[in-house]
């Protein structure tokens, strides 16, 4: 029963490394949707990673497009502050992909559109300047909501 952790066009290589290390841990498949704003062999991505990209399922795909062909059956979350559904209201299904944008941007205005019922959030206070979390913290928020309702497995 893996968890899908999707990353669409990730920007900050230590944020991608963070990300590869929880994945690891919680034993989460980590699929990578590029172009990344940063080379996959970058020195910043390899030491957030520290020594566990050996054990990390990691995909890659080219873009959008392509991961959609690889996965067809996919049940995705989109992960993103412009809807009103929260990520600890949701039931999720085993084997589901939660989908994370890049840092500066998210995820499409297009994607979300057709996946507004997918859509989730992470509660937080409105302020102007301060639009999102850290994109390893949230990363790391959804990914322990969903092991907590699948009842940590493997962890206990």
């Amino acid at each position: 029963m893996p968890l899908n952790i999707v990353l669409l066009e990730p920007e900050i290589p230590q944020n991608t490394g963070n990300i590869a290390r929880t994945c690891v841990v919680t034993n989460t498949t980590l699929h990578i949707i590029g172009p990344t704003g940063f080379s996959m062999e970058e020195k910043q991505l390899k030491r957030a990673g520290l020594d566990y990209w050996e054990l990390l399922d990691l995909r890659y795909y080219d873009s959008y497009k392509e991961f959609l062909e690889k996965n067809p059956d996919a049940k995705i979350y989109y992960a993103t502050t412009k809807t009103d559904s929260f990520h600890s209201d949701i039931l999720y299904e085993e084997d589901c992909y939660i989908m994370f944008g890049k840092e500066t941007a998210g995820i499409p205005i297009e994607i979300l559109n057709n996946n507004k019922e997918n859509c989730i959030r992470i509660p937080m206070l409105n302020i102007e300047k301060a639009r999102s979390l850290n994109l390893a913290n949230s990363v790391a928020i959804v990914v322990y909501e969903v092991l907590k309702q699948w009842d940590y497995p493997g962890m206990r």
